[in-house]
């Protein structure tokens, strides 16, 4: 009887080495000055020293792309999850004031694609850069029997810091502060379970389906990537004039406005306030979805909410407008329970 080996159990420690070997020179491309280890280290090294920081608060999440990947899989694409990845998680942290400092990336798959893998990590590196955080590590496991061949999953871990005394946590809102809605781009990483059912079960459509009503293909559609807010909050932060920030993600503005709001507030939201993507419209239309789930399942075309007093909405939206940004007034803080009163 002949003997067995790690390869053929389905591992391909050669195909594992060559993928850290591609990812390396990639990584360190968003090195920054905090960063004291190379990939491949045992863990990653990072100093606070280079920030500058006088009394730092360090601010950690976590979080995944979901079913989000099963688009990407169908469309064969894989650089823009690692742009989603970063980019929700930089939002996270975003909602208590923090500046990210580095993110770590855990990848598992089936069978293990160098090419695919690359492909991810280009995108992980690409938005690393963008929001000026280091790619410091990650984690690359082949675990065949697993996944289905040729699928994988992918998460990522964010830290960051912010001063203590500009830690943002919505517990200085009161009644009559001001709720500014930033604009989304698509469905970013939430919703893909309800979307892939409507368009792929439902409609029957392929990602190179072209859709008239959305001007492009579903593929197209679905997978452009979630929008990093650091850069245009950043000048709102620096001026001391955000009350609370909440990311739009899963549980859409019903779910997550409440989680800023202090003990006897509630948010009023005016339907109607702001512009609903096509995507959205398209969407609730062929899957005949009812308005509460629309506004749990979809950001609905608000990706961060932004809340300031009264007397700082011209200020804000100023400061938002310098960075590119077209800021909607899309309620307010009023007395009550917390939770989301549409109007």
């Amino acid at each position: 009887m002949s003997g067995t080996s790690y390869k053929a159990a389905g591992v391909d420690i050669d195909a594992g080495n060559e993928t850290v070997r591609r990812i390396k020179s990639i990584a360190r491309g968003t090195f920054t000055a905090g960063v004291l280890s190379e990939i491949g280290s045992f863990g990653g090294l990072f100093s606070l020293a280079s920030g500058g920081w006088a009394d730092p608060v360090l601010v950690a999440s976590a979080d995944g792309v979901g079913t989000k990947l099963k688009v990407a899989f169908l469309a064969g694409v894989h650089d823009t999850i690692g742009r989603d990845l970063v980019n929700h998680c930089v939002n996270d942290i975003l909602a208590q004031g923090a500046t990210p400092l580095f993110f770590l990336d855990y990848l598992a798959t089936g069978r293990l694609s160098p090419d695919v893998a690359e492909q991810i990590v280009k995108g992980l590196a690409a938005a690393c850069r963008e929001n000026g955080c280091a790619l410091l590590g990650g984690e690359t496991a082949e675990m065949p029997g697993f996944y289905a061949d040729g699928e994988y999953d992918v998460a990522g871990f964010i830290v960051g810091a912010v001063e203590r005394a500009r830690l943002v946590d919505g517990k200085s809102l009161v009644p009559g502060d001001v709720l500014l809605a930033l604009p989304s781009v698509g469905l970013h990483t939430n919703g893909y379970s309800l979307a892939r059912q409507i368009v792929f079960e439902r409609l029957g459509l392929g990602v190179d389906s072209h859709v008239a009503a959305l001007g492009e293909t579903v593929g197209a559609a679905l997978l452009r990537p979630h929008k990093s807010y650091l850069r245009p909050v950043q000048p709102l932060l620096a001026a001391g004039i955000v009350k609370g920030l909440a990311h739009i993600t899963g549980g859409g503005l019903t779910d997550n406005l409440p989680r800023i709001l202090p003990e006897g507030t509630a948010a009023e939201v005016r339907r109607g306030s702001w512009p609903v993507l096509p995507l959205f419209a398209w969407l609730a239309e062929a899957g005949q979805v009812a308005l509460d789930d629309q506004y749990r399942a979809f950001n609905m075309g608000v990706g961060l909410v932004v809340a300031v007093a009264e007397s700082e909405v011209a200020r804000a939206g100023a400061l938002l407008a310098e960075a590119g940004e077209t800021p909607h007034r899309i309620g307010r803080v009023v007395a009550g329970s917390p939770g989301v009163i549409y109007a």
